[in-house]
């Protein structure tokens, strides 16, 4: 699945940002396959091969072809393997139309000359989809995802005024800079990244429910496609609320990315799980306590050089 928990990926969904791209690829090719196999000489006069004795065995072959591409596309949403093939397709089309080219003078070789630009411009958006099909699978295969929770001595409705303000989420998201809200449902989000780096994309909102729960995707464009949401369930007996988080994101790195994190103390849910500590910490008392080894995680680093813990300094508080 590509989704969390409804929320969508755009980008691990989609083989391409535009989603209608795969899917009206399907239909131009059950149109193209019908026509070649139902009209089969009038086809041939307008691509300028109906002198070709040929012409009556391969145009309906090549429909044949492209009804199954159709089939295929339409059917599985734009997967690359059906991406791919129609590429080939287009490829295999584009060696008869040179040919045909090559062997017919006048009227009939500008008919040619016209198909096989036609040909080429749809060859372009099937490489256009094969290629982002390809990466969306690759993406899919690097997702991670996050189920935690933590329990908050404090309502629902506090739990969620918190969160809901973006602007808020860097006093106990660890791996943020900033949140900037560019309305009720935007936003701009600066991460810290390997080797210092920092990472920059844009989220939206996607399901708010006040008081018991938020739902949120990155952008199409971010280098880290992400969603989440958080749900906001009063706990038994009166204890306060259950805050559990469902994350999933697809790092650049791969498994690679995600060992050589967790070397620096940065596994996911270990990271999650200590910021949904500093979370229950500024709730309940408006500081967050915290040490260098804990709960900012467990590198070697933090381990030899921690110190007692201690309240954030006073500059540093909201």
């Amino acid at each position: 699945m590509n989704r969390i928990d409804g929320v969508l990926l755009p980008e691990l969904e989609d083989p391409t940002r535009d989603p209608l791209l795969p899917r009206a690829l399907g239909w131009l090719s059950l149109a193209l396959g019908a026509g070649a196999v139902a009209a089969t000489g009038p086809l041939a006069r307008l691509t300028g091969v109906d002198d070709s004795p040929q012409a009556r065995t391969l145009i309906p072959a090549v429909g044949a072809r492209e009804l199954g591409h159709g089939l295929g596309l339409v059917l599985s949403g734009g997967r690359a393997g059906w991406a791919w093939s129609r590429v080939a397709g287009d490829a295999v089309d584009l060696t008869l139309l040179a040919r045909a080219w090559a062997d017919r003078i006048g009227e009939r070789r500008r008919r040619v000359a016209l198909t096989g630009a036609v040909v080429a411009g749809i060859t372009a958006l099937d490489l256009i989809a094969a290629v982002g099909a390809t990466r969306a699978h690759r993406a899919r295969g690097r997702m991670i995802r996050v189920d935690l929770g933590v329990t908050v001595n404090r309502t629902p409705a506090e739990a969620y005024r918190y969160w809901r303000d973006v602007e808020n989420l860097p006093r106990f998201l660890s791996h943020l800079e900033a949140v900037r809200a560019d309305d009720l449902r935007r936003s701009h989000w600066i991460a810290r990244g390997p080797a210092g780096r920092h990472i920059e994309w844009d989220a939206e909102i996607v399901d708010d429910q006040p008081n018991r729960s938020i739902a949120w995707r990155s952008l199409p464009g971010a280098r880290v496609p992400n969603a989440g949401r958080v749900r906001f369930v009063p706990a038994p007996g009166d204890r306060g609320t259950e805050v559990r988080v469902q994350l999933g994101y697809a790092p650049p790195g791969g498994a690679v990315g995600r060992a050589v994190a967790k070397l620096f103390g940065e596994e996911p849910e270990q990271q999650v799980r200590d910021d949904l500590r500093r979370f229950k910490q500024v709730l309940e008392t408006g500081d967050v306590v915290r040490s260098e080894g804990s709960p900012d995680g467990i590198s070697v680093r933090q381990q030899v050089m921690q110190r007692p813990a201690q309240p954030l300094p006073a500059g540093l508080r909201r």
